[in-house]
């Protein structure tokens, strides 16, 4: 499919069909994240592939125990909205997909969150190509268990920028309405 119509047709994907992604499919999914453009060509980002779903459930656990404590906190918390479905055991924020990536940068490297971010846009319009779905989920990225976060081999010297979940969606949801861009002006 052309730019223009995969741009239109990839959306948020929450829903899975009960079947694992190849690997290969995986690593090739990735490798196109890394043809993002990114800062001085520094290419700071780092995979973690899990499709465990033991490992998947324990890192919804952590990231779900840690957002609620920060809802404790501060009460008026931007995912304060989220605190009954996060409170709820059964919930799992990885929506049991059959795969997890989260895309880490080096914490040395000032514009990691940009250029992680560029490569979670490019991977996911990949998976899209491909027939697959994803979805961004800040939700899943709070984890701050030392152990675990060694467990799924994530060096002291990167962050979690992007939990991307992958999978072959059970549908491919309609499209949501779109504001018209803000042009704030044009100066020529």
């Amino acid at each position: 499919m052309d730019f223009r119509e995969l741009v239109r047709v990839r959306r948020s994907i929450r829903e899975f069909e009960d079947k694992g992604v190849p690997l290969p499919l995986i690593q090739e999914i990735i490798a196109d994240g890394c043809e993002a453009p990114n800062g001085g060509n520094r290419q700071p980002w780092a995979f973690i592939v899990i499709t465990n779903k033991d490992m998947m459930k324990r890192c919804s656990d952590e990231s779900k125990k840690n957002i609620l404590q920060e809802i404790e906190r501060n009460p008026t918390s931007p995912v304060a909205g989220y605190k009954a479905i996060l409170q709820d055991q059964r919930f799992n924020v990885f929506y049991n997909a059959p795969c997890l990536i989260y895309i880490a940068g080096l914490r040395t490297v000032h514009s990691s969150p940009v250029d992680c971010t560029l490569a979670a846009s490019y991977l996911m319009l990949s998976a899209a190509d491909r027939g697959l779905g994803t979805c961004w989920i800040y939700l899943g990225s709070v984890i701050q268990d030392q152990a675990l976060l060694k467990e799924i081999g994530l060096p002291d010297d990167y962050k979690i920028i992007a939990p991307i979940i992958l999978g072959y969606p059970v549908k491919i949801p309609g499209k949501t309405p779109r504001d018209k861009p803000k042009i704030f002006k044009v100066i020529q």
